[in-house]
């Protein structure tokens, strides 16, 4: 045998293994697709996150709304309203029913609001969405949301009819 004819012959052999052998290659497959699986999955459900609060403050300003439309225009009313679009009830008691909302964000305006006419409108301004996604902390400010009711039924009962 000639010297280095071995150690050529290895090494060939070698490199001949190495071109045909795919192990692990299985693994990096998998962890590509279930990272993308992973950020479909998490993406879904932020969207649905995301629906539920923005129907909840909706629903906040419809109750602040038709809260106010019944009651008179003064201070303790307002605070009412505003614990009605937060808490779901007058007392401002409980937890807030949608996360990190507060009445200093709900306002109330009254246009030539009286028994028998006028309007109220709810508004809430200024809420932050934040993202649970993993890796990602963001926040996205949402839109104003506005509800308006008319007075013009609210307790109102003619007094000319006989």
């Amino acid at each position: 045998m000639k010297p280095g004819t071995e150690a050529e012959s290895v090494k060939e052999m070698r490199l001949k293994n190495f071109k045909g052998d795919e192990r692990g290659a299985a693994l990096v497959e998998f962890a590509i697709g279930a990272t993308l699986l992973c950020a479909c999955i998490f993406g879904a459900l932020e969207v649905g996150r995301l629906l539920w609060v923005h129907n909840s403050l909706v629903d906040a300003t419809r109750r602040a709304a038709r809260y106010a439309v019944n009651r008179d225009t003064g201070g303790a009313a307002q605070v009412a309203a505003k614990n009605m679009a937060v808490y779901g009830n007058a007392a401002g008691t409980g937890q807030p029913l949608v996360q990190n909302l507060t009445p200093g964000q709900v306002s109330l305006s009254y246009e030539n609001f009286q028994l028998g006419g006028g309007s109220v409108t709810a508004e809430i301004v200024d809420y932050d969405f934040n993202f649970v996604l993993p890796l990602v902390s963001r926040n996205l400010r949402l839109p104003a949301y506005k509800t308006s009711l008319t007075g013009e039924n609210a307790g109102y009962v003619p007094t000319d009819i006989p």
